[in-house]
């Protein structure tokens, strides 16, 4: 910092300098600034001007020099601060299992205070110039530190001899020569530390280099800055039932959605039969490609007593009185509270929390409509008009709100409001609160099962032009909102079409597979995939949402995982409900999605019309033109969730429907002969085979289907199978006809 100092001083001096003598030339010469001479042509010379000249010169001279200087040290301090060891990424550490580094430099000096632990400890500081002269220093430790286990030890007493230089490329290299005794009695040796941060400066990278060490991979540990991407994680129970588990693990949702609002601090993980079953295997990822380091909480006690700073309080909710709770999400959101049962009391108030609101008793006796309506006066005013939340899904003594975190850190209005019409109330209430949130907003979780139908909730919010986001049981998006996509991440699909290639179809049946319903719901990690090729659904928004798990699927991705862009808009909506005024503006979001995503295949989807019980799924023409419109760069557009009839083709890109839903409950033997009776209705070849795997099946057992079809089908990517489909259209043009 000093040399900084001084080198902006010197530049500044010699500026100063500069400019008197350039005004005394131009007084005494009575010339003007154009004519002041600089260049070697210039035919006036006085003593002066050879003088200045010289001095100019010799001037920038000092200026590159001491500029170069500052540079050099602004480069060499950024290796400065605290580290952290990243287990994932360095060589096994033996019995110690953490490394930290306390770096410091200065002009010429630099400081490396190392500690080994937890369970051993080992200390070293030393200070050394990095001029290439020698240092000493004691050795008071005798352990061989970067190898415990090898049989080797350090005479204490005697001294190492430190010599130090920085290199050219920036990195530190330190040379340590010492003696030490092995079984064969007293050896010499040498220890080369090569230390380099990566480009961005976030990680620091030490490499041993020993003669002594001929084969096998370098000794190389990674470090992280050791204030960075540290976090708690606690695993959830399976058991979400209002006389169980469910109020303490409500309560650390509340936790998660205050602690997490500017930076990611809590992450849970969830067993293996919760919907999202991935959040092991992403924490891992965390770890090993985002560099994180989490300290496991093993009580809710323990969580409060880390976390209870960020806490401004409490909110009792009523466990006879389930929609209690979804209030209190409500009130937790806008106060920065934890949502507790009266059990809990003695905990909170031990801690000095203060209570925010008691809903004990409150709501006795009444219906949920009078329930929301005292909430919506008495806090919809404060709510956000960009997120409202649906705490819906599961029923009766269950609730499972792991997406509550992040409907609190937008300060979200919290319902399970039915959307069917014949509930007058609530169903008058559902509108009244749609009607006053900005078009093209969220609504951010999952409608009640016990109230209403999926298409019925999805039909009323895109009549609002709101978009239907996650489900109840999305965990972690507090967290992973705030961890971007790796440096120099660019999500790229496994694209299997060839830039100007034509595909022409054989007289074949071709068949290709789609998952639906996000690949995040479980089957990602299910058995098979890879084997064959196999299409998943994109929920886009989280691009913004999410990046970070986003970046998890793409990485993983094998060559036979193709990613779509879903579902009908930036994320759920219905389009024939969807305002005429504000569809442009939603499909023009979700074509921006396409484009960062690497997506050319569109999906929609609307039971607008007669629910998923008439199983019409069918868009009328103005509304497919729309998505042709709005997704110009799109090779096709895929329809349907169950079995549908929309077809039509433009400028070779077809909007194609699925010809078949593949249930998960149905027998292996029952699905093939389903699928080679439509091969055989469907006579004319090619014929274009589409289908949608219920995301509760794995690939094993699609593949197993295959494999007992007939040799003239043929499983192809959905990319080429568009390809195909759009040079040969033997599908027949088919448009939704209102029934109105």
């Amino acid at each position: 910092m000093d040399l900084t100092i001084a080198s902006i001083s010197l530049v500044l001096y010699y500026i100063i300098v500069y400019r008197v003598y350039f005004f005394a030339y131009h007084l005494l010469h009575k010339t003007s600034v154009e004519s002041f001479p600089l260049g070697d042509n210039s035919q006036q010379y006085s003593t002066l001007t050879i003088v200045w000249r010289k001095m100019k010169n010799f001037g920038l001279a000092i200026v590159l020099f001491v500029c170069g200087t500052a540079i050099g040290f602004s480069q060499n301090a950024a290796m400065g601060g605290k580290w952290k060891m990243i287990n994932a990424k360095s060589s096994f550490l033996d019995y110690y299992q953490e490394m930290t580094l306390d770096i410091a430099v200065d002009n010429n000096t630099v400081e490396i205070i190392t500690k080994l632990g937890p369970k051993r400890k080992f200390e070293e500081k030393i200070a050394f110039t990095t001029d290439g002269t020698s240092t000493h220093k004691e050795i008071t430790d005798g352990t061989f530190a970067t190898n415990i286990h090898m049989g080797l030890r350090l005479p204490l007493g005697s001294s190492k001899d430190v010599t130090a230089h920085w290199e050219k490329d920036g990195r530190l290299k330190v040379v340590e020569k010492y003696e030490y005794y092995a079984s064969q009695g007293k050896k010499h040796g040498e220890m080369s530390f090569m230390y380099q941060l990566s480009p961005e400066k976030d990680l620091l990278t030490c490499e041993i280099f020993r003669p002594t060490r001929r084969k096998g991979p370098a000794t190389k540990f990674v470090f992280k800055r050791a204030d960075a991407n540290n976090a708690y994680i606690y695993k959830m129970s399976e058991d979400w039932n209002i006389n169980s588990k469910l109020p303490e693990q409500a309560c650390w949702i509340s936790i998660q959605g205050i602690v997490n609002e500017t930076q990611p601090l809590l992450y849970f993980t969830f067993g293996p039969n919760y919907p999202f079953n991935c959040t092991d295997d992403l924490a891992r990822y965390l770890v090993e490609r985002k560099n994180f380091s989490f300290t496991t909480v093993n009580s809710l006690e323990q969580g409060l007593t880390i976390f209870k700073e960020r806490i401004k309080g409490y909110i009792l909710w009523d466990k006879k009185e389930r929609t209690s709770l979804i209030v209190a999400y409500t009130i937790a959101g806008l106060e920065k509270g934890i949502v507790i049962t009266e059990d809990m009391l003695p905990l909170v108030q031990q801690l000095g929390l203060k209570q925010i609101e008691d809903l004990r008793g409150k709501f006795t006796g009444k219906s949920d409509y009078e329930i929301y309506s005292w909430a919506k006066e008495k806090y919809w005013a404060k709510c956000s008009r960009d997120v409202v939340v649906w705490l819906g899904g599961a029923h009766g003594s269950v609730l499972m709100p792991a997406c509550a975190d992040y409907g609190m850190m937008k300060k979200g209005f919290f319902s399970d409001l039915s959307a069917r019409p014949t509930d007058t109330l609530e169903y008058s209430l559902t509108n009244s609160l749609f009607s006053e949130m900005k078009p093209l907003s969220q609504v951010w979780g999952w409608h009640s099962y016990k109230k209403d139908l999926e298409e019925q909730m999805t039909t009323l919010l895109s009549s609002y032009a709101l978009t239907s986001d996650a489900l109840n049981t999305q965990p972690n998006t507090s967290f992973l909102i705030h961890v971007p996509v790796s440096p120099g991440f660019k999500f790229t699909n496994q694209h299997n079409v060839v830039p100007g290639k034509k595909y022409i179809p054989e007289k074949k049946i071709y068949v290709t597979f789609v998952e639906t319903d996000g690949i995040g719901i479980g089957a990602w990690l299910k058995p098979g995939r890879g084997s064959i090729p196999f299409a998943w659904e994109v929920t886009m928004k989280f691009e913004t949402l999410s990046p970070v798990m986003l970046e998890y699927y793409y990485a993983q991705a094998t060559p036979n995982d193709y990613f779509i862009g879903s579902l009908s808009g930036s994320s759920y909506m219905y389009p024939k409900a969807f305002p005429k005024k504000w569809l442009p503006k939603e499909l023009e979001k979700a074509a921006e999605f396409m484009k960062k995503l690497d997506l050319n295949v569109f999906e929609t989807m609307d039971y607008s019309e007669g629910g998923t019980e008439t199983c019409d799924n069918n868009l009328p023409k103005d509304v497919v033109d729309a998505y042709y419109n709005a997704m110009p760069d799109a090779i096709g557009f895929i329809n349907g969730y169950r079995a549908s009839n929309t077809f039509t083709v433009k400028d070779k890109k077809p909007f194609i429907s699925y010809d078949y839903y593949l249930a998960a409950e149905k027998p292996e033997a029952e699905v093939v002969a389903d699928l080679e009776e439509l091969a055989a209705i469907n006579a004319e070849l090619p014929y274009f085979l589409l289908v949608h795997v219920r995301e509760s099946s794995d690939i094993a057992r699609v593949k197993a289907i295959c494999d007992k079809l007939g040799k003239n089908l043929k499983v192809v990517p959905l990319d080429i199978f568009l390809k195909m489909a759009g040079e040969n259209p033997t599908y027949k043009e088919y448009f939704y006809q209102s029934k109105k």
